[in-house]
């Protein structure tokens, strides 16, 4: 086992949940800073030149857990597996951003999804080998159907 420790804290304009966009057609377009702490800062070397990043953070205003949601975008239940819900097993979030620029040991980012103060557990440069083509959206693309 593990005991992970945030690298740094996400600057954001969502003060509360209920104002992060969700569902179907929610666009993700907030811009915020991901503050590094400074020990960890020579981490960031080379990271500008990556247009997109894997954000991964801790829901750490989230308490328990279910093994099954409704998502916003439908409204029949599914595996919390197959969802984003913030009650998992282990509260751990994934977001893409897309990186606007550095400053030393704050990236600022276009893309979140977190709330102000969230710590960041890792990031990663989004790279992808799969062809857009080739992705599926299971029952995400089902119940933008019926919406249709």
């Amino acid at each position: 086992m593990f005991t992970p420790r945030p690298i740094g804290f996400v600057s954001s304009p969502f003060k509360e949940t209920a104002a992060i966009p969700k569902g179907l057609g929610a666009k993700h377009t907030a811009e915020g800073v991901l503050k590094i702490l400074p020990e960890f800062e020579p981490g960031l070397n080379d990271i500008e030149g990556f247009s997109h990043l894997f954000v991964l953070w801790t829901f750490d205003r989230s308490d328990g857990f279910d093994l099954s949601a409704a998502p916003p975008s439908d409204d029949r239940p599914h595996g919390v597996f197959a969802t984003r819900s913030p009650r998992r097993p282990n509260p751990i979030g994934l977001t893409v951003v897309e990186l606007l620029r550095r400053d030393q040991g704050s990236l600022y980012v276009r893309g979140v999804d977190m709330l102000d103060g969230t710590p960041i557990l890792d990031i990663k440069p989004y790279l992808s080998s799969i062809p857009a083509e080739t992705l599926r959206r299971g029952w995400l693309a089902e119940a933008e159907a019926r919406k249709a």
